[in-house]
């Protein structure tokens, strides 16, 4: 299953005698014959990132009503991100004014004759005001059809854009993941020099200390041996970071698993991240050497580009 992005662009043209020629990162078109085939529908998608799913139309007054099916359509093909759809229309020349018909004619007469009989003083209609009524009320009917089968091509061609990006995101996200497992990799034997390190200067500072104070007398030697390597030991523990490692090497083995199965990855992959910077915060805490110092910053730019990156995804 692909991974898809939440960032993305598409357009689609239905009902035209030929398809239409637009820019965009993806372009669908389709021609109709019939009633309508001297009018056409353009559906344009753009899609951003967002928490949620966000839906926003442009629609003319004429195809209001369809909003319920065009949100229907959107929400079963994404989950996550903001989508904005834009729909215009466009009729020929031979169109733009169809032929008023009788029944229109007799009831804009008899309008007419009612409201003057009521209003002696008010004017007669003009040509141009009886075509604009005749204008409306069968064209949309027409064109209802026209316009959901364009938004089904825009929905499949956002679709399209999505799974490229998300196709790109995924080999950016499969660097990173490789790269800090390289860093877990190079920071692994370090640990044990210098956890043996440091061993080693706690007995000495603690042997140090117990002679400038006077705190050995009337203590056994051997005893206050043990009490130094039981502290050394407890100090140890505080200061090993291979448990942190461990499970950073388990994120990753998470994230790729996740990447590798696709779907709506997007949510579960930022909260392993931040368990990622979670461990890199605690080894940078713990390091006491300037080699893993240096190897927890760099982890934590590489989660940091995880980070951004994974918001993108759905």
């Amino acid at each position: 299953m692909p991974v898809y992005s939440m960032t993305g662009y598409a357009s689609a043209t239905a009902g035209a005698q030929s398809a239409t020629e637009t820019t965009g990162a993806t372009e669908a078109s389709s021609a109709r014959s019939g009633p309508s085939a001297a009018a056409s529908v353009t559906v344009e998608l753009r899609s951003v990132n967002g928490r949620f799913l966000d839906l926003g139309f442009r629609l003319p007054d004429e195809f209001r009503s369809l909003e319920p099916a065009l949100r229907d359509l959107i929400t079963g093909a994404f989950r996550r991100g903001k989508i904005e759809l834009r729909l215009n229309a466009a009729t020929s020349a031979d169109n733009a004014w169809p032929t008023p018909q009788p029944e229109q004619m007799n009831r804009l007469a008899r309008l007419e004759s009612t409201i003057q009989g009521w209003l002696p003083k008010a004017q007669n209609l003009s040509v141009h005001e009886v075509m604009q009524w005749c204008k409306g009320g069968t064209a949309t009917e027409k064109l209802d059809d026209v316009a959901l089968e364009a938004a089904r091509q825009c929905i499949a061609g956002l679709r399209d854009a999505r799974k490229r990006e998300g196709d790109k995101l995924v080999a950016v996200l499969m660097e990173r993941v490789t790269s800090l497992r390289e860093l877990a990799a190079k920071a692994e034997p370090l640990i044990p020099a210098v956890v043996q390190r440091l061993q080693q200067r706690f007995v000495e500072r603690w042997q140090e200390a117990l002679a400038a104070t006077g705190g050995g007398q009337g203590v056994s030697q051997e005893a206050l041996q043990e009490r130094a390597l039981n502290e050394a030991a407890a100090y140890a523990i505080r200061i090993d970071v291979a448990e942190e490692l461990a499970r950073l090497r388990a994120h990753l083995d998470e994230i790729a698993r996740l990447l590798k199965a696709g779907g709506e990855v997007g949510k579960r992959l930022d909260f392993l991240i931040q368990e990622l910077l979670r461990e890199a915060n605690t080894l940078a805490s713990k390091s006491s050497t300037l080699e893993l110092t240096n190897i927890s910053v760099e982890m934590k730019v590489l989660i940091e580009q995880l980070r951004e990156q994974v918001q993108n995804l759905e």
